[in-house]
């Protein structure tokens, strides 16, 4: 039962990964047209999920093989993703130009990455403890 809860969840940071990389590609790299369909986005924000997708496709590979080194790396994105939301809090109180869909972005991509740490640990990080 526990491998079929690390392969789904690596399906899920996987699919999440590449769908992240796609989106925050195309706004960094204008691909598409992306840039001026995505409006007042915020480039830093964008940056950091583009290099948090790196991580999740990673993370999925580490879900597969059990890797231990999976929780730090998935732990590392989400305290990129908080200090993110902290930077991004600043950026709009200093009177920052932004899409107000992007606060509800920052959390729901949290806890989809702290879903991922919380499984991560208990599939693979406490069994190999044992």
């Amino acid at each position: 039962m526990k491998t079929y809860i690390r392969y789904i969840a690596a399906f899920i940071i996987g699919a999440f990964g590449l769908l992240t990389l796609y989106l925050s590609g195309s706004v960094i790299f204008d691909l598409f047209g992306m840039r001026e369909k995505q409006g007042n986005y915020v480039l830093f924000v964008i940056w950091i999920n583009f290099i948090c997708s790196f991580i999740y496709i990673a993370s999925a590979y580490g879900f597969v093989k059990a890797k231990p080194w999976t929780t730090k790396i998935l732990t590392s994105a989400l305290i990129l993703l908080v200090m993110t939301f902290v930077a991004f809090v600043i950026y709009v109180n200093n009177g920052g130009i932004h899409k107000n869909d992007t606060f509800g972005a920052l959390v729901f991509r949290s806890t989809i990455t702290l879903l991922g740490v919380i499984t991560a640990f208990f599939m693979i990080t406490k069994n190999n403890k044992k």
